[in-house]
């Protein structure tokens, strides 16, 4: 579906990949900012150069590096990703059309996540780890362009890790939490997950994206 009017948060196919729209500067000829899904790659282009996709229960696709499937009838648990298909945030909540978010605690279906957002149980859907059977392929927009070496590393956490080493978080980098207002330190990281020093946990895609995130001390570059 071609788009007529852009909006950020999106999901779009361009050069047969899932995107993401970040933001949109039409005074631009490549006006459409976007992220590739599946590593968080920058990519400047033109809405007539994008394919609009809404995603659905049962789709699959890779998010950095890992892949799950949307759910829209598994109750989410502490822990679980959600995809905020429709948004409706209060006053003191910020996300936005398909934010993915980690669940901290859920109270009659509604969640509070790591974030601190306070989302409601019709604003979601869950993001259930790997490949459900019967899902539908939305990673690709052609999956038989895509050689199958290709795919499983795009499926690998430890290829990103690689790829990603010169902007990779470590622990005693300090950023600025947009949305929040706040200062804090990574004081511990998993696999694909940072510790700030407040106790809030956020997805190492999230510090790439500087509408949430904006790096003001890096440790390497300070020894």
């Amino acid at each position: 579906m071609k788009l007529l009017q852009v909006r950020k948060g999106q999901f779009v196919f361009y050069e047969n990949e899932l995107h993401q729209v970040y933001s949109v500067k039409p005074m631009f000829k490549k006006s459409v900012h976007l992220y590739r899904l599946k590593d968080m790659k920058q990519v400047l282009t033109k809405a007539s150069d994008i394919h609009l996709y809404k995603p659905q229960h049962n789709d699959t696709f890779i998010f950095y590096g890992k892949r799950y499937t949307i759910d829209k009838n598994k109750k989410p648990e502490p822990g679980d990703y959600i995809l905020i298909i429709k948004p409706a945030p209060d006053f003191l909540d910020h996300y936005s059309l398909n934010a993915i978010e980690k669940v901290e605690s859920v109270e009659d279906g509604n969640v509070v996540t790591t974030r601190d957002n306070g989302v409601k149980h019709h604003e979601y859907v869950v993001m259930v780890p790997g490949r459900a059977d019967a899902s539908q392929e939305i990673a690709y927009y052609d999956k038989s362009l895509v050689p199958e070496s290709q795919q499983l590393e795009d499926e690998s956490i430890s290829y990103l890790a690689e790829s990603d080493e010169s902007i990779a978080p470590v622990v005693g980098d300090i950023y600025v939490d947009v949305q929040q207002s706040t200062k804090a330190m990574v004081v511990a990281m998993t696999e694909d997950e940072v510790v700030f020093g407040h106790g809030v946990r956020v997805h190492v895609a999230d510090l790439i994206d500087e509408s949430k995130f904006k790096l003001v001390f890096r440790v390497e570059e300070d020894l």
